[in-house]
Parts: C-alpha cells; structure tokens; sequence
C-alpha cells in the first residue's frame, strides 16, 4: 500500500515496552512493517508559539499535498503519450545515505529512510524559522508552477484547436491541406471557382446537372478533390455574376456551396502557424518535464519534512516537556487490515487516553492545539501520509 501512519508516543519506560507490544502484535498478525521516524531535537520556543505552529503547520501540509498532486498531474498531462512512464518521473532526492543524496529514488523509500536535511533545514533555528523556509519554498514552487504550465496549455489549447480544424468533417474542417492552387481560376474578373460538398448518393445527380444549375457555368468544370463518410468536395467554375443563382439552386438540390477562397497567403500562413506551434510544443515539452520532475521532488521532501515538524510539535504539546517521545512510521499492508491496526493501537496506547477520553466524549471541549477533529483524536499523535497521488 502507498499509505503511512505517522505517529508518536512517549519514551518512558512504559510507553517503550508499548511501542515494543505495538511491534510484535503488528509483526505477527501481519498488519503493517513500522520503522523508527527519527526527527531532530528543536528549539521548542513558547507554548503559545506551538500552538500557533501547529495552526500554522496543520494549513501547510494542506498546501504542501495539493501543490505536489496538481504536479503530478501536470506530468500526467505533459506525459500524453507515455502516460505509463509518470511513475518513474515522480522520484525524490535522495535520503538513505549522506552519500546517496544525488540519487533519485522512489517516494516510499524516501519516506521509509527518511532522514532530516539539515543544510536545507537548519535544525538549530527557532522552529518558526524552519517552517517559514518551508512555506516560502514552496510558495515560490507553486508561483513557477502556474507560469509555466499556463504557458504550456495556451500553447497546448492552439495546438489541438488547428488540429481540430483539420480532422471535422467537409462542412466544418480547414481546407488548407486538402486544396491546392490548381484546383481553382485565379485573378479572373469574370471567373470563379466554388467548392461544393456533395452527398456520396449524389454524385451521379451532380455529375448530370451541375452544368444547368444556372447559366454561365464552364462545361466540365467539376472535380473532385477530397471526400469524407458522408460526401465529396468538388469544384465547379462560373461566371462571377451567377454566384447567388447558382448557390441558390445548389441549396434547392441539396448541394452545399463552401464559403471558401483560395488565399495563398493565409493557406501559407496556416501551415507555418502548425509548424510552429508543433515545434515551440517540442521545445517546451523537456525543460518544462525536467522542471516539474526535479520541483515535484523539492515539494515532495519539504512536505514530509513538514510531517516531522507537525508530529514534533504536536508531540511537545500533547506529551509535554522535556522533549521525549518516540515517532514511528507505519505501513499497513492492506486495506483490509487498517481497521484491526487501528483497534491494536487504541489498545496499546489507551492509557495515554485518560485526560483525553471525557473531551472526546464532549465536543465542546478543545484539547489546546491539536487540529484534528475529535472523531480523528487518538491516544497518540497521529498523521496520515498518502503517496497514491495519481488517484
């Protein structure tokens, strides 16, 4: 499963030898693989500062998880053709090993190994300091982000509507690719050719009275240059001064005229436009996928380092000081089995319940900066990390 339970208990004697039954039940009864979650030693500051940190945190983990779900799904986008690849773009930095931290690796491992970065993080300063890093990192990730796929889609969108206008049907489609120059009579003053869309069981009745639809149409005039599942163009030249004659008898025979003539200019700057948008779509498709896999991972990292901070402070202010809790990381094996590992930790850690069990049962009553909601409050310092951010 791509589902984590992050959560703390205190690190006395009587709350290791629970971490350690939580271990064992867990172990045998196959409901989860836990590990260490190893945080640093902060500056704790006020109580007053926590609880606003953990307001503050509580709304920047939210922030954190939209910011790299709509990354992952701008590589979705951007990936149209490879769409089974995304996985293998959505990587983070490393974090096993102090030497492997130019390594990508997957988000699981990442998370299972995660160790604090203190060069990006400096664990020595006040707590606010670190989640202002934080915050601000990210904030200018998602700046970037909106700029360069709103850049992407606009070129994206032009794309698709030529390419929409070349694949309708006779009656809606550019004709840009399908006509040439010699299919019409050019800088006549009295000649014209119109293109006409003709259903395909009336090709033999077209063929037979097009010439006497209306006067001053040139003796085998017709053509036909391109047909679709319902018809076929074809060209016809006349006399300039029977245009409305002729579109009009045309009509009465289920005939349709075109509305089209033949500009040189535009056709080529048509063309030129799809060239373009196709190569500047090719330019931007690497550096924009460069871009988004390396900031995913940034954003990905500093959202799991913003788990630690919240377990950290909501440890200080449930547990309370000196700083002593343990945080473990746990993997639920399946779906099915989170109910029961649930049941095996309000079990194991019930005794921590005792000032919390009446607030639970009273709504009304806060437990002072704890931003979960009572039906979610547990013994135990609990977060919920969900990697499956494709769904």
């Amino acid at each position: 499963m791509s589902e984590f339970w992050l959560i703390s208990a205190p690190r006395d004697k009587e709350n290791l030898q629970a971490l350690e039954r939580m271990n064992t039940v867990t172990s045998k009864s196959n409901l989860s693989y836990n590990t260490k979650f190893t945080i640093p030693d902060f500056k704790v500051g006020t109580l007053d500062s926590l609880v606003g940190l953990s307001d503050e945190l509580a709304k920047l983990d939210v922030f954190a998880e939209s910011l790299i779900r709509r990354m992952a799904q701008s590589v979705v986008e951007v990936m149209e053709d490879s769409k089974g690849k995304v996985q293998e773009n959505l990587l983070a930095n490393g974090g096993l090993k102090e030497k492997m931290k130019c390594l990508k690796i997957d988000l699981t491992s990442f998370v299972t190994h995660f160790e604090w970065d203190v060069a990006k993080y400096p664990a020595k300063q006040p707590l606010v300091s670190v989640v202002d890093i934080l915050a601000k990192q990210l904030a200018q990730i998602e700046i970037d982000l909106k700029s360069r796929t709103a850049a992407y889609n606009t070129l994206k969108t032009n794309l698709e509507n030529l390419e929409k206008k070349s694949m309708g049907n006779l009656f809606t489609r550019t004709l840009s690719d399908i006509v040439s120059k010699e299919d019409f009579v050019l800088d006549s003053e009295y000649l014209i050719t119109l293109l006409v869309i003709v259903p395909k069981p009336s090709y033999v009745q077209w063929q037979k009275t097009y010439e006497s639809l209306s006067d001053m149409v040139v003796p085998r005039s017709t053509k036909l240059i391109a047909e679709d599942k319902e018809g076929g163009l074809f060209t016809v030249t006349l006399f300039r001064k029977v245009i409305d004659d002729f579109k009009t008898k045309a009509k009465e025979n289920k005939f349709t005229v075109r509305e089209f003539y033949y500009d040189e200019k535009e056709i080529k700057r048509e063309r030129e436009e799809m060239t373009r948008l196709l190569s500047d779509k090719k330019q931007q498709y690497g550096p924009l996928l460069r871009w988004l896999k390396v900031h995913f991972s940034e954003a990905f990292v500093a959202w799991i380092h913003i788990k630690a901070l919240r377990v950290f402070v909501e440890s200080v202010l449930r547990y309370g000081l000196p700083v002593n809790f343990q945080a473990v990381l746990l993997q639920p094996h399946k779906k099915s089995c989170t109910k029961r590992l649930r049941q095996v930790l309000n079990s194991v850690f019930r005794h921590l319940d005792e000032v919390a069990a009446a607030s639970i049962l009273d709504a009304s009553v806060e437990i002072p900066g704890l931003q979960l909601s009572n039906q979610d409050y547990f013994p135990y310092v609990y977060f919920h990390i969900d990697l499956s951010l494709l769904d």
